[in-house]
């Protein structure tokens, strides 16, 4: 960890992905200051993989020319981020990158942990809206998983609607999609 430490001045993207890889923390750009945080635990490692694979399947049968990546950097115009899933444009992803540019991207979901409530709640948010990504879902796992559904309207993000355990919410945007979040995270 030596190179974050050592690091003087302000930090810049091209710094951030010149870091070494270390998949027990994830770095993100905020501005020009590094904001490492913990891997995530077992509970959002879960629900993240089943979320991943529901897209997936979603976008397939629906012919979509996406791609959906899991923990992928994201290059915003004020930094650097790393959501927990991303979906994004199937040419944006082509070659073998380690970051993909925030206008490629469709949607963005944030599964919302402990030790990031504010980070996804209130400041990521802001950010995937300054960078016009249409579309935002924060999976909320208490007291039951949700899932709110948001799009881009005016430079933020409104409400849709939420998707509640126990009940089957369909989706259009970005493509036709039907999720009941009650699984997601059960062991």
């Amino acid at each position: 960890m030596s190179v974050a430490t050592d690091h003087t001045g302000p930090w810049t993207v091209a710094d951030v992905l010149a870091l070494p890889e270390d998949r027990s923390v994830r770095y993100e750009l905020l501005g020009e200051s590094l904001m490492m945080s913990p891997a995530p635990g077992l509970r959002h490692q879960r629900a993240s993989f089943r979320l991943h694979v529901a897209l997936d399947a979603a976008a397939r049968a629906a012919g979509a020319p996406v791609e959906i990546l899991e923990a992928i950097n994201v290059t915003l115009p004020s930094g650097l981020v790393v959501p927990d899933i991303v979906v994004a444009d199937a040419g944006a992803t082509v070659d073998d990158g380690v970051s993909i540019d925030a206008e490629a991207v469709q949607l963005v979901v944030e599964l919302v942990s402990p030790g990031n409530k504010t980070m996804d709640r209130k400041f990521k948010p802001m950010l995937y809206a300054e960078a016009a990504i249409p579309h935002y879902w924060r999976l909320e796992f208490d007291p039951a998983p949700r899932l709110i559904i948001t799009e881009l309207e005016n430079g933020r993000y409104v409400e849709q609607t939420t998707a509640l355990s126990g009940e089957v919410t369909r989706l259009d945007t970005p493509f036709p999609f039907a999720i009941d979040p009650a699984g997601l995270a059960r062991q």
